[in-house]
């Protein structure tokens, strides 16, 4: 049985733990903070148990996904026999190239190291691995659960075989993988942050309200979900640090951050995560 390794344990992470266990691989889960960890198992299993009710998810299958997820406080033992390790941590450079030197020295040599980003160069990551052919990005979508698209991103020093392995695991997760060239943003964050950054201008300009503007999309275009309300999910703060990344890279104005977007993060409103974004959240149960 493959093993796949999931470092993060947050939004991301935990629900690629999830669908990992569910397509059949021992999943191993671990977190810089121990202290989250069990909390991410109890949100894997609330995910199945609202499967299971809406008949999408037979119960012996959500049993079974969850008899597979290890937790693990520390990666040298999360990562030593793992196929496939897949990092789900936050969205800075430095910090991805810092833990992905210590994955390589910590994994199988013939492991894949695969990168959740959503916009930073897989290249600069995998130039802190001896070999980098073994990295390839692996950009899933929230809620991952949910969300078929995986995006596959290719840099110019990537090996074909690591390529098939992610693309064969995505499929057997039910996903629909796409291949795109390592470039800034790749395919999905530039067309999703320009669309995102417009609407919030519009908001900003008095065209229309948030639900309005989003309605305009669902209905107009077949959009299943508006462009802010999208922003409220993704968390305001994560597409900040996006357009900022992007507008540094390629220098389009369309990618420079509008004051509204930089006000709601200075005053902690930053989505879905905080309660409020450009929409009012319901507060998280424990």
């Amino acid at each position: 049985m493959m093993v796949v390794a999931v470092i993060g344990a947050g939004t991301m992470g935990h629900g690629i733990a999830q669908i990992a266990a569910m397509a059949g691989y021992q999943t191993i889960l671990t977190d810089a903070d121990a202290d989250v960890l069990e909390p991410a198992l109890q949100r894997i299993r609330a995910n199945l148990a609202g499967g299971v009710r809406r008949g999408k998810v037979k119960p012996a299958a959500a049993e079974e996904a969850v008899a597979r997820i290890v937790l693990r406080d520390r990666i040298e033992e999360t990562v030593a026999g793992a196929d496939l390790v897949v990092e789900a941590v936050i969205e800075d450079l430095e910090v991805k190239r810092d833990l992905f030197a210590r994955l390589a020295r910590s994994s199988p040599n013939d492991a894949t190291l695969a990168t959740n980003t959503s916009s930073l160069s897989v290249a600069r990551i995998a130039a802190a691995v001896p070999d980098p052919g073994r990295v390839v990005g692996m950009h899933f979508f929230n809620p991952v659960h949910i969300m078929k698209l995986v995006e596959v991103v290719r840099h110019d020093r990537v090996a074909e075989g690591h390529v098939e392995r992610v693309l064969a695991v995505a499929r057997a997760m039910g996903k629909e993988p796409i291949q795109v060239k390592d470039s800034p943003g790749f395919a999905s964050s530039r067309l999703g942050v320009v669309l995102g950054l417009e609407a919030m201008r519009m908001v900003e300009q008095g065209v229309a309200a948030p639900q309005d503007i989003d309605k305009a999309l669902e209905l107009g275009y077949g959009h299943p979900m508006g462009p802010l309300e999208v922003s409220d999910l993704v968390g305001l703060d994560v597409r900040l640090a996006i357009a900022e990344h992007l507008h540094s890279e390629l220098g389009d104005p369309h990618y420079a951050p509008p004051s509204i977007l930089r006000d709601k993060v200075a005053a902690g409103e930053l989505g879905k995560k905080s309660g409020k974004g450009f929409y009012e959240w319901p507060k998280k149960t424990s």
